[in-house]
């Protein structure tokens, strides 16, 4: 039974954040979900791995015993519920089966008795599905009546397709259903689609917006890193931005340094009552990495001059 590194499978440090964890398990998620790789075996895998890993390091008592006995194979008996000799486990599986799970995570937490715990939703990009499995575990009883229940989970969305809005389908007990993510739309916003859950009740999704490189959001505002000439911020000049709803231009004023921030008014986020906020830009001053010998020597004079 071999040692799996879930660090290593997340791709974070042993000391990493809760939040960093989650972060780390929501891309991969997102990349290797089910329904954005139809019949590929080897993300189907990956998929599982990452939820194995997401099981154990998303909980603290769990990353704990992980970190304390995962080299030896198995948490000794009656160190956790459900552990080895211990009588079944009733964690929070984030909709993964942990029967799936590997021999190594079996053996580490000794898995047995019920399946404990309401699986979460995995969102995809515009046009991506959720699917949210077996939510109910008496659904039929004695005179196969339909019980009322309402089905909570996650779906996931880029920066750009929160701030645009997207569309969205979502597979809930065996139905298609589709959705609209509004513009603006905060990461925890709450959707309701009320009465498509199972036997009538509602189903309950909290939007998680992924982060993006590209900016950082702040309340109503939101920063960016332009890359601007060194000749253009010592003379003045315009330089192209990429903002949230397309293509916007700067005016660099002359002498300007590097880390400075300008500010480009009502290119931030949707506030409610339909104004937005400001995008932040910092200026990054770039110089040529290979100079032709013309800019070598217009450098050289400039160095001479400054001497």
């Amino acid at each position: 039974m071999a040692y799996k590194d879930y660090y290593d499978v997340l791709g974070v440090p042993r000391s990493a954040s809760d939040g960093d964890v989650k972060s780390a398990y929501r891309k991969l998620a997102k990349t290797y979900h089910p329904d954005k790789n139809a019949g590929d075996e080897k993300a189907s895998e990956r998929f599982k791995e990452i939820g194995e890993a997401y099981a154990v390091l998303s909980d603290p008592e769990k990353r704990k015993l992980y970190d304390q006995f995962g080299h030896t194979g198995q948490v000794p008996p009656g160190a956790y519920p459900g552990g080895a000799g211990g009588g079944g486990f009733q964690g929070d599986f984030a909709g993964f089966d942990p029967s799936q799970f590997s021999d190594f995570f079996q053996g580490l937490f000794g898995m047995g008795g019920r399946r404990g715990g309401a699986p979460g939703a995995y969102g995809g990009g515009a046009g991506g599905q959720v699917n949210i499995e077996d939510l109910l575990s008496g659904m039929g009883g004695s005179q196969g009546r339909r019980f009322v229940q309402n089905v909570e989970g996650e779906l996931q969305v880029t920066l750009q397709e929160a701030f645009a809005g997207s569309d969205e389908v979502i597979n809930v007990d065996g139905k298609r259903l589709s959705l609209r993510v509004p513009a603006g739309t905060r990461d925890g916003s709450r959707l309701r689609l009320a009465g498509q859950g199972p036997g009538g009740g509602d189903v309950l999704l909290t939007i998680r917006v992924l982060e993006d490189t590209r900016f950082d959001l702040s309340g109503d505002d939101v920063t960016t890193t332009v890359d601007v000439p060194a000749p253009v911020a010592a003379l003045g000049g315009d330089v192209a931005v990429q903002t949230l709803s397309g293509t916007g231009h700067l005016n660099i004023p002359p002498g300007s340094s590097g880390g400075r921030r300008m500010r480009l008014r009502g290119q931030g986020w949707p506030r409610r009552d339909g104004t937005r906020g400001d995008l932040y830009v910092r200026l990054n001053l770039t110089v040529p990495k290979q100079p032709s010998d013309e800019e070598k020597e217009l450098y050289r004079r400039l160095r001479e001059l400054q001497k």
